[in-house]
C-alpha cells in the first residue's frame, strides 16, 4: 500500500471490526436461540441452509484472533454483543458464561493494547423477543435499554467508544421491507415500525449508557451512495426517495430529531400513533458519528411499482463478489455530507469498510491484491475529506476474519485474514500484510 500512518493525523485510529454471530460461534456457552438461527433454518433463506453456529469458533480462538489484530499494528478492535449470549430469552435471567466471555474478551484486548470500541446489537435478536414481534412492538426499546444496563454495567468502565446498533436500515428495512435478512418480513407496516423503533431502542441505550456515567457514546449508519441511473426528472426523484429511505431517515432522526418528508409520505400512515413524541429521545446528543460505506446503487423510477416506486439499475464500475460497484468517491462524498448536513464538528468514523472476493490459498499463500487496491483508494478518499475539512478520527477494515456473511453463508469472503471453514485454520492475506506494513513502525 502507498499509504500508511504517516498520510493521516497523528491521532488517527486504525482498527478492524467483527461480529458477535458472525465469528463466535454461537451454538457455544449457553447463548439462547436467535431469528437468524430460525431464519437460516428455513428453506431457501440462506445458501446451503448455513448458520453461524460454528461460524469462526471465535469462542475459544479470541486469544488467537485478538494476537492477529494486534500484531497488524491495528490500535482498536470494533467488535459486538450478542443480546442472546448474555440474556437467552432477552430478557430474565443472565447467562452468566456469556457475560463472563464478555468480560475476558475485553481483558484480552486491553492486554494487547487494543480500545474496545463495542457494538450492542448486531442484528441477532433473541427469538422469544421475536415472538412478541421484534422490532414492530414498540416495547422494544425498554427491552433492549435492560440488556444494555446489564452489559454495561459490567463492561462499561473498560470501553473506549459503545454504538447501540449497527446499520438500522438492515434492522428495519432490508429484513422487514424487502425480507432478505431475519426476520425475512415483506410488509411496508411492519418495515416503517422497525424504523421507528430500531431508533427508539437506539435513543434508550443512549440514555441508560450515560445514566451509567458513560461516554464514548456514537451511532453507526451504513450509507449506499444513492445515484440516478440517468438524466430524467423520474429517475432523480427516485434517487432521491432511495437517498431518504437509505441515508436520511436514520441520520435526520438521530442528529435533526426529524424523518425527511420524501419518504414520510410513504411510510407516516403506518408509523405508530405518537411517534413524534419520540424525537427528542432518538435525537439527543452522541459523541461520535460512524460510517459504514461500501457502494453506491443507481436508481431508477418504476411507476409500475407500489410505493417508493423504484428500482436499481446495474452499473458500469468494476465489482466486488457481493455484485457491489467499487465507488471510493462515495466514501469522500459521505464524510463531506454529513459533517456538512448532519454532526458539524462531531468526530466521524469509518467503521465498516471492505470487500468480499473469492480468495484462494495457493502454495500457502492467500494473496488479494484487488482487496489492497479496494482499500488503498478508499483510504486516498478518508484522507481527501479530511482535507477537505472533515473531522475523521478513524477508520475500520472490515473484517479481521472471513466468517458468517448472513443469507450468503460461508460462502463471501470480507476477511484480512483466510479462514477455512473445515478446519478453521487461519491464514493471513496479502492484505493483512500490505495493512501491517502500512500501520507499524516501517509505516510511521
Amino acid at each position: 500500500m502507498k499509504l500508511t500512518r504517516k498520510d493521516f493525523p497523528e491521532d488517527f485510529i486504525f482498527g478492524t471490526a467483527t461480529s458477535s454471530y458472525q465469528i463466535e460461534g454461537h451454538a457455544f456457552g449457553g447463548a439462547g436461540r436467535t431469528h437468524w438461527d430460525d431464519y437460516a433454518a428455513t428453506p431457501g433463506n440462506v445458501s446451503r441452509a448455513e448458520d453461524g453456529g460454528r461460524a469462526c469458533d471465535h469462542y475459544h480462538r479470541y486469544p488467537e484472533d485478538l494476537d492477529l489484530v494486534a500484531a497488524a499494528g491495528f490500535d482498536a478492535y470494533r467488535f459486538s454483543i450478542s443480546w442472546a449470549r448474555v440474556l437467552p430469552d432477552g430478557r430474565g435471567a443472565v447467562n452468566a458464561e456469556g457475560l463472563d466471555f464478555y468480560d475476558r474478551l475485553t481483558d484480552a484486548m486491553l492486554e494487547r493494547g487494543l480500545a474496545p470500541y463495542a457494538t450492542l446489537y448486531h442484528w441477532e435478536l433473541p427469538s422469544a423477543l421475536a415472538d412478541l414481534g421484534g422490532w414492530r412492538n414498540g416495547d422494544i426499546g425498554d427491552w433492549f435499554a435492560d440488556y444494555t444496563e446489564i452489559v454495561m454495567t459490567r463492561l462499561g468502565d473498560r470501553m473506549a467508544t459503545v454504538a447501540p446498533i449497527n446499520e438500522p436500515w438492515c434492522v428495519a428495512w432490508l429484513s422487514h421491507f424487502m425480507g432478505l435478512q431475519a426476520p425475512g418480513i415483506r410488509d411496508i407496516r411492519a418495515a416503517a415500525r422497525a424504523m421507528h423503533h430500531v431508533l427508539l431502542a437506539h435513543g434508550r441505550a443512549t440514555q441508560v449508557m450515560r445514566g451509567l456515567g458513560m461516554g464514548g457514546l456514537g451511532g453507526v449508519f451504513n450509507l449506499e451512495w444513492s445515484n440516478p441511473a440517468d438524466d430524467s426528472e423520474a429517475s432523480r426523484l427516485a434517487a432521491a426517495r432511495y437517498d431518504g429511505i437509505y441515508n436520511r431517515w436514520f441520520m435526520g432522526g438521530v442528529f435533526k430529531g426529524e424523518y425527511p418528508a420524501i419518504v414520510l409520505e410513504g411510510l407516516e400512515p403506518h408509523l405508530p400513533s405518537g411517534w413524534q413524541d419520540d424525537m427528542a429521545l432518538i435525537s439527543q446528543p452522541l459523541d461520535w458519528c460512524g460510517i459504514n460505506y461500501y457502494t453506491r446503487k443507481n436508481i431508477a423510477a418504476d411507476p409500475r411499482a407500489p410505493w417508493p416506486s423504484l428500482t436499481d439499475v446495474p452499473g458500469v464500475l468494476p465489482k466486488t463478489y457481493m455484485d457491489w460497484e467499487i465507488y471510493p468517491e462515495g466514501l469522500h462524498d459521505f464524510l463531506i455530507r454529513t459533517a456538512r448536513e448532519y454532526t458539524g464538528d462531531l468526530p466521524l468514523y469509518v467503521t465498516e469498510n471492505g470487500m468480499a472476493a473469492h480468495d484462494d490459498i495457493m502454495a500457502g499463500e492467500c494473496r488479494d491484491p484487488h482487496r489492497i487496491d479496494y482499500y488503498e483508494k478508499h483510504l486516498s478518499e478518508v484522507a481527501r475529506a479530511i482535507a477537505g475539512g472533515a473531522p475523521v478520527k478513524g477508520y475500520f477494515a472490515w473484517s479481521l476474519l472471513d466468517n458468517y456473511e448472513w443469507s450468503f453463508g460461508y460462502d463471501k469472503r470480507f476477511g484480512l485474514v483466510h479462514v477455512d471453514f473445515d478446519t478453521l485454520a487461519r491464514t493471513p492475506k496479502g492484505s493483512y500484510h500490505a495493512m501491517k506494513a502500512a500501520l507499524t513502525e516501517a509505516g510511521r
